[in-house]
């Protein structure tokens, strides 16, 4: 951890507890700074506001009293508390310095740091970098928006590692100095607009993450929204991504990934699915190429990474079947995307929970669906939906019984799909639950030797 001495004997306030505000009023007190931190619930059985408070540092819980700004001290705030509260509007106007916890990650990290943000994907790119260094000898650590805190995992890298960090458009606002090596734009559609108040707003928001770059960094963008994020304060090396055309980057030619001419691999053999995941792998490879991940612990991961857990997840292969667990399907919208994802023959298992919809917009998107394998309570739904398309369905008591009747019909090169399109409370108390019966039941049936 670098030795930051610039917030010694500054007064801070920590705005919002939770994780990432118990984390950065730590460090801070570490930093030498005069630290108060600041939440709206009552914290007085709050165990991460006492064992603050055994550290010495003033814990003020239950409401934002005004008289906290007296001391004019520069604020780290929770992302997620809007500016529009009393208490962050009146710092507004005062004119204090409002930060969120990453830039502390910054400050003090040794090691260089490869920046995610994007409307979708950002979560899937960040991940699959982090599965690219874990099978190379080049080290990167995860952290942000995906689960661990930015601050913490920056006190324990080094020069020799990469901190990959996921970042949302939240977490961006509250930035001065931050400055990733490389930074990824996925892609910027209008999202959070409750939040930013207006797309314009939101797309700035996003457009930080590239801000303190220099000539001696990377950015890697979507060349066909590279109108929302070039201006002229861009000044690091531009790198696009494109799956439709060569581009001054990574692009897919004839089937393959290719950067700087080099094919690196056939999109047949990525296990990610659908085109969505195609931008976010080229992404992913080129910040891994960036950082001198080797070509082949790149192509290891990316014919062995499963996805985030229940979302599209490859779970396997048994034989030539390909099994994917998108549990967290629990609407007509999330299996739409999946059901696009395959150009393969697919097994779907489908069903769940009856809300008292029907499901009649999946059927511009079940060309490829061979099979139906339905149950739960919207079980005779689904069966009327299938049939009606001329599909061979088939009911199962549930999920793990929808996985033991696709043997007997599943043929090769067919994916099974496990995307419910429905929720899961009428048989499983969560869909993690429903996807890890998923699971379960492909292990099962997988031949033994």
């Amino acid at each position: 951890m670098l030795k930051y001495t610039e917030l010694e004997n500054k007064n801070v306030l920590v705005i919002g507890l939770a994780k990432s505000g118990y984390e950065a009023a730590k460090l801070l007190k570490k930093l030498g700074a005069n630290v108060i931190v600041n939440d709206g619930k009552d914290l007085s059985q709050d165990a991460h506001a006492i064992d603050l408070e055994n550290m010495g540092i003033t814990v003020i819980g239950g409401e934002h009293p005004l008289s906290l700004l007296d001391s004019n001290p520069i604020i780290f705030k929770n992302p997620g508390i809007p500016y529009n509260v009393p208490l962050i509007e009146a710092a507004t106007k005062k004119g204090l310095k409002i930060l969120t916890e990453v830039e502390l990650s910054y400050l003090i990290s040794e090691a260089p740091i490869i920046g995610v943000t994007g409307t979708n994907g950002k979560t899937t790119v960040t991940s699959l970098i982090g599965d690219m260094f874990q099978k190379s000898r080049v080290t990167g650590k995860l952290s942000g928006n995906i689960g661990y805190v930015a601050s913490k995992v920056a006190q324990e890298v080094t020069t020799d590692d990469y901190l990959v960090t996921e970042l949302s458009s939240f977490q961006l606002l509250g930035i001065d100095k931050y400055k990733p090596h490389i930074a990824i734009i996925t892609n910027i559609y209008s999202a959070h607009l409750d939040y930013h108040e207006s797309l314009e707003n939101y797309q700035n928001a996003k457009k930080k993450i590239y801000i303190n770059q220099t000539e001696n960094d990377y950015l890697i963008c979507n060349y066909h929204q590279r109108h929302l994020i070039e201006s002229e304060s861009l000044k690091a090396k531009t790198y696009y991504f494109s799956t439709h055309q060569e581009v001054d980057g990574i692009y897919v030619k004839d089937g393959y990934i290719v950067f700087k001419g080099f094919r690196i691999i056939h999109i047949d053999d990525l296990v990610l699915p659908g085109e969505h995941n195609l931008e976010n792998i080229l992404a992913a490879v080129l910040a891994a190429l960036l950082s001198g991940v080797s070509v082949k612990a790149i192509i290891d991961s990316l014919t062995s990474f499963s996805g985030i857990e229940h979302r599209l997840q490859y779970i396997g292969t048994n034989k030539t079947n390909k099994y994917y667990n998108d549990s967290k399907a629990t609407n007509t919208l999330a299996t739409q995307f999946a059901l696009n994802s395959f150009k393969q023959p697919i097994i779907w298992l489908c069903g769940g929970l009856d809300r008292g919809n029907d499901f009649d917009e999946l059927i511009p998107h079940m060309k490829n669906v061979r099979v139906m394998v339905t149950f739960g309570e919207t079980k005779e739904k689904f069966v009327k939906l299938g049939e009606s398309q001329g599909k061979y369905v088939i009911t199962a008591s549930d999920v793990q019984d929808a996985v033991d009747k696709i043997q007997s019909v599943i043929e090769p090169n067919d994916v099974v799909l496990l995307s419910p399109a429905c929720a899961s409370w009428d048989q499983y108390n969560t869909f993690e639950e429903r996807g890890n019966k998923f699971i379960k039941s492909f292990q099962a049936n997988l031949p033994s030797f």
